[in-house]
């Protein structure tokens, strides 16, 4: 039997495919505790936590995204598992400058850490 070079990409993306499932399938379900703020003060004013919620809410709506600085430092990216993928403020915007508690997918890369947001609630709600 000979394989046509059309056959062999077709198998390569078939594997390919099912290890990006399997990859998936296989990342397991953390829980995140950390304050909701915008990214720009993460990085450049190294918060710890927000100056205030407006100051969070403020950023967000003038573009800025908003990221979750957990409790040891991590920066998680929010992030949506679908394609085309969309951006996560909407979800985060009611928690800006609030420490919450977040449950999700966690993908890590080159460093970076992203969180699929399954679900989220500030941390006092928390018993």
């Amino acid at each position: 039997m000979k394989f046509t070079k059309a056959a062999a990409k077709a198998a390569v993306l078939i594997l390919l495919a099912t290890g990006v499932y399997v990859s998936a399938a296989d990342t397991p379900t953390v829980t995140v505790k950390g304050y909701v703020l915008d990214s720009a003060c993460a990085f450049t004013k190294g918060l710890s936590k927000p100056i205030s919620k407006q100051c969070a809410t403020a950023c967000a709506n003038a573009g800025s995204m908003l990221v979750i600085l957990a409790d040891d430092g991590t920066i998680y990216w929010p992030i949506a598992d679908t394609t085309p993928s969309s951006g996560q403020n909407a979800k985060l915007l009611p928690f800006a400058g609030d420490k919450v508690v977040a449950s999700g997918k966690v993908y890590e890369r080159g460093g970076s850490k992203a969180l699929v947001i399954e679900k989220i609630e500030t941390q006092a709600a928390k018993k």
